[in-house]
């Protein structure tokens, strides 16, 4: 007798891969889409070099919830990628190109500049097709059961924009948090000039969508205005991270506004969960609806149970190696 919910257990694990992916991979999208803005070309090897042994390692955590999503709840497929082909072709492809802006960059001399550019573009690309989904996410879908009748378009919205614009900001603050972290002279002073012009715009963004969200989906008005609980304390926490990364960005502290950045992420994120919750499917598809057969969960469960702590633990070893500054004309000190 099954005596635990393992698409709770499912959804927790994905949920978990999502905010490991948007924290640890979007601090290199951030310094991506940074990088045409960076004082000069040694402020530009210090940001990839600070990023370089560890990008790659940070894309696991997308393989492992996409694969994990199909395998726990594969009917999601059947809306998701009908409806996201071109956003996650769009996702895909400005990956691709960052991937191979990192490999090339340093070997080419006379053609650098359009290595730079495709390390730009490819972070920007990625970076918005990303905060549109959160945003079709947020909107909903036009399905018939567990099938998707919408257009190939229908994601591509005003409210979309916003949200993908918003993750551009919300990414190249990360970067420029991260920067400030990694780097030192003038290229960290640079990062903590932007960095409160990047907050003011993520923090307008962020009201902005805050306030219109409640009338793309009726649910969610129901949930904030209508019910008495804890999911109001998100956004008050959220906000007192933004002010911490203020206050530590303006005494000149190095980790601190970073971990602010990490912590408004995690806690807007969990605003979103809580908003659309245990909906997987927007308008009404819950977790239970697009799951796979207890004994396909149970047995990719126990793969899980050796994969997670492993991942965990190599991604923990390598920022350790990999810890300390990032100086001018040499890599990891």
């Amino acid at each position: 007798m099954q005596t635990f919910d393992l698409s709770l257990i499912w959804a927790a694990i994905i949920g978990f891969g999502v905010i490991m992916y948007v924290l640890m991979d979007g601090f290199d999208l951030g310094l991506g889409i940074l990088f045409p803005f960076a004082p000069d070309e040694d402020a530009r090897d210090v940001m990839m070099n600070s990023v370089a042994p560890i990008w790659d390692g940070n894309e696991t955590w997308l393989v492992l919830g996409g694969a994990g999503l199909l395998g726990a709840f594969p009917l999601v497929y059947s809306v998701f990628l009908p409806a996201l082909y071109i956003g996650v072709f769009l996702m895909l492809a400005g990956l691709i190109f960052r991937g191979v802006a990192f490999e090339f960059r340093f070997k080419s001399k006379r053609n650098r500049h359009w290595w730079n550019r495709a390390f730009c573009w490819g972070s920007a690309v990625a970076t918005f097709a990303q905060g549109a989904v959160v945003g079709t996410y947020i909107q909903g879908f036009e399905t018939e059961g567990f099938v998707y009748v919408g257009g190939a378009l229908d994601w591509l919205t005003p409210f979309t924009v916003l949200t993908g614009l918003g993750m551009m900001a919300g990414y190249s603050l990360l970067g420029a948090t991260w920067l400030i972290l990694k780097s030192e002279g003038h290229v960290q002073e640079w990062a903590y000039r932007i960095t409160p012009k990047l907050l003011a715009a993520v923090l307008v963004v962020f009201a902005i969508i805050s306030a219109w969200t409640p009338f793309v989906d009726g649910g969610v008005r129901e949930r904030w205005f209508s019910e008495v609980s804890f999911i109001w304390l998100l956004p008050l926490l959220a906000m007192i991270c933004a002010y911490g990364i203020y206050r530590w960005v303006s005494h000149r502290r190095e980790g601190m506004p970073f971990l602010a950045t990490l912590g408004m992420f995690i806690f807007t994120y969990l605003g979103l969960v809580a908003s659309k919750w245990p909906v997987i499917v927007p308008p009404d598809h819950t977790i239970w609806d697009a799951a796979s057969a207890p004994e396909s969960q149970l047995f990719l469960l126990l793969g899980m149970l050796f994969v997670i702590p492993i991942v965990l633990t190599y991604t923990a070893w390598t920022y350790w190696v990999f810890r300390g500054k990032v100086r001018t004309g040499e890599g990891y000190h």
